[in-house]
């Protein structure tokens, strides 16, 4: 078995690259990862194999068949400006990538864009709501861990580290946060929001009965026959429909509107009957 874990970094902070590549490579840093077969914890050490100051820099590195394929990416968030630059690179890398890596690289967002202490409790909310959006999108494009830079009071090296380390050990995510707890915070609440989303106009058993037949397969027409109780027809069902679509804030297609009512727990899939092919 392989006793390193390869690394390559990517941000447009010149002294950001060397400091990381120096710290890793020159101190021979090591981590914990999985127990072998004899349950002993075995330790890997980290060996970055390159730096790049832009993402086309690092799609050439990768396209280049002689080059090592790296364990790891450490990207930064923002790139010139641009705050969410690595994101952007982590979509493509996920998109694009796969096949012509041949496995998957496990990717870690490096970013001191919330590392400040919030001036005043005031602003708490929307700093939460604000954090947990750009670490929700990274996650959903691919990242496996959000590291901030500055999380004790400086850079240090041993955020990376302790990244690695959960990730090799077989954790899915990880977070590294700052004094203020707001990065795990606004994550834990950010993913919360998503599942249990709340509405201003909650749906009524009319409309909730108008999903649950829709996703068992039924037309407009059919779904007015079935709910004879309400004397619906089908233009006045298709209205429903839409109007359902506006409260979900989503396009008006029968998927979306299914998915996102599962998706919010409007509608339990053990509940829908599935029509059969006749």
């Amino acid at each position: 078995m392989d006793d390193k874990i390869t690394i390559m970094i990517v941000d447009d902070e010149p002294l950001i690259r060397k400091a990381i590549k120096y710290e890793l490579n020159e101190r021979h840093e090591t981590v914990d990862c999985r127990m072998d077969d004899d349950g002993r914890i075995q330790r890997k050490e980290i060996e970055v194999l390159d730096t790049f100051a832009s993402g086309p820099q690092l799609f050439a590195a990768l396209n280049d068949p002689q080059r090592p394929r790296p364990d790891y990416l450490l990207v930064d968030m923002e790139f010139q400006g641009e705050p969410t630059g690595g994101i952007a690179i982590t979509d493509r890398i996920r998109r694009q990538y796969k096949t012509i890596l041949g496995r998957d690289i496990k990717i870690i967002i490096l970013s001191g864009r919330f590392d400040n202490p919030l001036p005043s409790e005031a602003n708490r909310p929307q700093r939460l709501n604000d954090i947990g959006s750009v670490v929700f999108e990274a996650l959903h494009k691919g990242a496996n861990a959000f590291v901030s830079k500055n999380a004790t009071g400086g850079f240090s090296i041993e955020n990376i580290l302790r990244a690695i380390s959960c990730l090799e050990r077989g954790e899915e995510y990880y977070f590294n946060y700052p004094v203020m707890r707001t990065l795990k915070e606004a994550a834990e609440l950010y993913f919360e929001r998503q599942c249990h989303s709340t509405f201003d106009e909650p749906i009524s058993d009319e409309e909730r009965e108008i999903l649950l037949l829709e996703a068992a397969g039924c037309t407009a027409q059919e779904i007015a026959q079935r709910l004879t109780r309400w004397v619906e027809t089908d233009k006045s069902i298709q209205d429903k429909q839409k109007e359902l679509s506006r409260k979900l804030g989503i396009v008006n297609k029968s998927g979306a509107r299914i998915a996102k009512a599962i998706q919010c727990g409007l509608i339990d899939p053990a509940d829908i009957k599935y029509l059969t092919r006749t």
